[in-house]
């Protein structure tokens, strides 16, 4: 029998304002009609958006599309940094039920023109004249691409067959004029079985794979998550991960969908400064992000003397043991709770303050997040709900404010079904389960059986149904003793030290896992200069340091020290450099491509083993 909250799901898919995504989203932007629906910042100033805007703005760039010849299956690439742009753009191009193609700003030249050619898109979007800039070469020479649209003015004369979104819109308006109701016929035009965009995969192993998702498998997504979230027209979300990635991208339909004022970050750096200006109160990240504010955070309060760092070191303590015997439902002691009291009014009120201080919960998802981190932000106030999806999948799970486990990624939403097969790898099925690998049928049918999809993650489910995350299972590796070794799990340990931040952890074959280690170089020096070393100044000669390689390792024995024998870190290697996209170490997601680390860095795990 179908829960409450699922009929209640079936009953808006099955009517026409959830036919597609636009329908759905538009629909509900008209209805709160949110003065700021989305606002974006230039210069010092804050600019609002109004619902009104929003929605007029789609009409006239997808009568504007209309008349430059693009037509429903038509495939519309998007290459752009986070902006008001982006979701507008998006927005229309599936209003006239053509097809978006998003790419990475990250992605190399050879894998934009790879994913232009592969999905045979008649048309891109570009941002600016920097992203054109890097994206050039790509574009040339593709006669199938017919139209590059820039959202900046200045861009617009930097090639043939360019034009602007200015342009754009005013050639829809005035198709609006004529043509009341063109729009109305677009929209109305787009089914939940058509396909809604394309969206590459990441390629650790090979080149990207075009993931064909539809609309209703957003739509049914929106819908089960709104049903199993607390989120409303009240809330405020800040938008930092890139809108190419498909946990923003559905996060912005969520929000939409429930009349959330959506705040843009025009870049990481600005991610503090736009919390504490935003004041977010629900907020879409990555474990990166956290462990970068966590280390912040701890070595400002470590740079403090006396009193003040005794009282902050305490806090933390106290923190982590109130959280966790909170998260494991244990009996906390009157003292305990005293001091928790006092570490929030001295300690954590600040951490509160930081975050903008109404934040009601993160939900955090595209990497595992250490508890260590997640107890630290949970004594401060700030929950983070972890969650887990697949681009193939949409979002599948997430804790829930009043089910917070931490190590889960929470419980499935409603409608999608998990099960775990005999070798251990998560499969599920459900209506956001993707149609298929784009012009790839074979590939498709490796993964998709029986509706069910085989995700290749590795983990368990609780007696609760909640989910856990082993390791992806071409990730794990056997050592010579014959154990499997986990290296996400390790790594996310290892990541809780101030002086890590980037590590990949190797051995298959040996008898003990190894790890490569970019320290947070700033750290490092700090510690060394307490410590009275002398020591080189460039990061070469600084890695190969042995008072660095000792400080570094002393702090990864000690957070792995709780691991089975087998599992320990005792072997390090210092790295001068972050590992990076343009390098080829990182996916555009900033995966780490473990097969080109191995290759790249072969002689140092040698020197490891030696």
């Amino acid at each position: 029998m179908a829960s409450a909250a699922q009929t209640k799901v079936n009953k808006v898919m099955d009517s026409a304002a959830a036919s597609s995504v636009p329908a759905l989203c538009l629909a509900a932007t008209l209805k709160h009609a949110k003065t700021d629906a989305l606002n974006h910042k230039i210069g010092s100033d804050w600019i609002n958006i109004s619902a009104a805007q929003v929605v007029e703005r789609v009409r006239n760039v997808a009568l504007g599309l209309a008349d430059v010849g693009i037509r429903p299956g038509d495939r519309v690439a998007l290459l752009s940094e986070n902006r008001p742009e982006w979701s507008i753009v998006d927005l229309a191009i599936l209003s006239l039920g053509a097809i978006n193609v998003p790419i990475y700003t990250t992605q190399a030249v050879d894998q934009i023109r790879f994913i232009l050619t592969d999905s045979g898109a008649r048309a891109i979007f570009v941002s600016n004249r920097k992203l054109f800039k890097h994206a050039r070469k790509a574009l040339e020479g593709l006669d199938f691409l017919e139209k590059i649209i820039f959202f900046d003015e200045e861009a617009g004369d930097a090639m043939d067959r360019s034009t602007t979104l200015a342009a754009l819109e005013r050639s829809g308006a005035e198709r609006a004029r004529n043509n009341p109701a063109a729009f109305d016929a677009y929209l109305k035009a787009v089914r939940q079985t058509d396909l809604a965009t394309i969206i590459y995969t990441s390629g650790t192993t090979g080149e990207p794979k075009g993931v064909m998702l539809t609309h209703a498998n957003f739509v049914s997504n929106v819908l089960a998550i709104t049903a199993g979230l607390p989120i409303g027209p009240t809330d405020i979300a800040l938008s930092v991960l890139p809108l190419s990635h498909i946990f923003e991208r559905t996060g912005f339909y969520i929000f939409c969908y429930n009349g959330v004022s959506v705040y843009y970050t025009a870049s990481f750096d600005q991610v503090g400064e736009n919390l504490r200006e935003v004041r977010p109160t629900v907020m879409t990240a990555v474990p990166r992000l956290f462990e970068k504010v966590y280390h912040r955070i701890v070595k400002k309060g470590f740079s403090q003397k006396g009193w003040k760092r005794r009282v902050f070191v305490r806090s933390l303590e106290v923190g982590q043991r109130y959280a966790e015997l909170q998260d494991k439902g244990k009996l906390i002691g009157p003292k305990l709770r005293l001091q928790q009291k006092v570490a929030s009014r001295l300690v954590f009120s600040k951490w509160r303050e930081g975050v903008g201080g109404r934040l009601r919960y993160f939900v955090s998802g595209g990497a595992p997040l250490s508890p260590v981190l997640s107890y630290a932000f949970m004594a401060a106030g700030i929950p983070i709900l972890q969650g887990y999806g697949a681009t193939e999948t949409c979002i599948v799970t997430a804790n829930r404010p009043d089910d917070n486990q931490v190590g889960s990624v929470g419980s499935p939403f409603e409608g999608i079904e998990i099960a775990i097969a005999d070798d251990g790898e998560i499969m599920l099925r459900g209506p956001n389960v993707m149609r298929g690998y784009y012009g790839h049928p074979e590939e498709t049918a490796t993964v998709l059986k029986d509706e069910w999809f085989a995700t290749g993650d590795v983990g368990h489910l609780d007696k609760k149904g909640r989910l856990y995350i082993t390791d992806r299972k071409k990730d794990l590796f056997k050592l010579s003793n014959g154990k499997y070794i986990a290296p996400q799990q390790i790594e996310s340990l290892l990541k809780q030290s101030e002086f890590v931040s980037q590590t990949v952890v190797v051995g298959t074959g040996r008898k003990q896992p190894a790890a490569l280690v970019v320290p947070e170089w700033e750290a490092v020096r700090q510690a060394l200069t307490e410590a009275g070393e002398k020591f080189p100044s460039d990061r070469a000669s600084l890695a190969k340091f042995p008072a660095a390689i000792k400080l570094v390792q002393s702090d990864v024995a000690a957070l792995t020290r709780e691991l089975a024998d087998y599992e320990r870190i005792r072997r390090i290697a210092l790295l001068p450099d972050e590992f990076t996209i343009d390098n080829g170490e990182l996916t555009p997601t900033l995966k780490v491509k473990r097969r080109v680390i191995d290759q790249k860095f072969g002689s140092v795990i040698e020197d490891l083993y030696s």
